[in-house]
């Protein structure tokens, strides 16, 4: 019996190599969610979701791009699509492997301070914290032990003016920082405010608070974020960049 005849689309592309077009394919999807997951938390997705998408795209990313690199290099002929989708996902994997890496370089604590004994409160923030969030108290002795071991230059920074000249100081450090002030109470010395994280929209709390010292006056910071159990550093960061701002 006559076999059917091939077309010229069937020679030119046989069906064993459309897997590894379908894999770069995927790749490049999983590495565009990596980029992605920031921006769709900060859009209002679930952050769980965001971290999902960001954890699980980075490692489809990181492996698709290994298979369809062998492939190519194998078959010494990748197409375009083949070659981008390498490149991006071994980028992806690598910009997870990187936050892995910070996150693991760092306690996983997410409440930072530079007075861990009597940390400054929260109140005109406690109304619009919501539900679902992590408790505005302080989280204890064994995040005040983890902080003083992996930040032990975060302390109250002592100025020589008198405590009205320091809130002021304090307000306008507050205002360059970026932050959405919520409260300035100058006869109290506190301010509360709201950090937001860049690309992924989270939203820290932090509050400053102003106490007369030695003639002089203390500023003290505290920053914590509302969901997550580690902070990747970041608000150790935001309070040595605010008190550079003072000195």
């Amino acid at each position: 019996m006559a076999s059917p005849p091939i077309s010229s689309a069937d020679a030119a592309v046989p069906r064993t190599s459309s897997w590894p077009l379908r894999l770069a394919l995927i790749t490049l999807v999983a590495a565009i969610l990596v980029i992605a997951a920031g921006p769709l938390t900060a859009a209002g997705a679930p952050w769980q979701l965001g971290l999902a998408l960001f954890a699980l795209g980075g490692l489809v990313a990181g492996v698709g791009a290994l298979i369809v690199a062998v492939y190519a290099l194998r078959k010494r002929g990748p197409s375009a699509l083949m070659g981008v989708a390498a490149v991006a996902g071994l980028i992806a994997f690598g910009v997870l492997a990187l936050k892995i890496a910070e996150g693991r370089s760092v306690p996983r604590i997410h409440d930072i301070t530079t007075d861990t004994r009597d940390p400054p409160p929260f109140q005109a923030l406690l109304a619009e914290r919501g539900e679902n969030v992590s408790p505005a108290a302080y989280d204890g002795e064994a995040v005040a032990a983890a902080q003083r071991t992996a930040y032990p230059d975060l302390t109250g920074v002592l100025l020589t003016e008198d405590p009205a000249a320091a809130f002021d100081k304090a307000l306008a450090a507050t205002r360059e920082m970026g932050w959405r002030i919520v409260l300035a109470d100058a006869a109290a010395g506190r301010i509360e405010a709201v950090a937001t994280v860049p690309w992924w929209g989270f939203k820290d709390d932090v509050v400053v608070r102003v106490r007369p010292d030695a003639g002089g006056s203390r500023v003290d910071v505290r920053s914590k974020s509302r969901v997550g159990e580690g902070d990747m550093g970041v608000n150790a960061e935001r309070i040595r960049a605010y008190l550079a701002k003072l000195s």
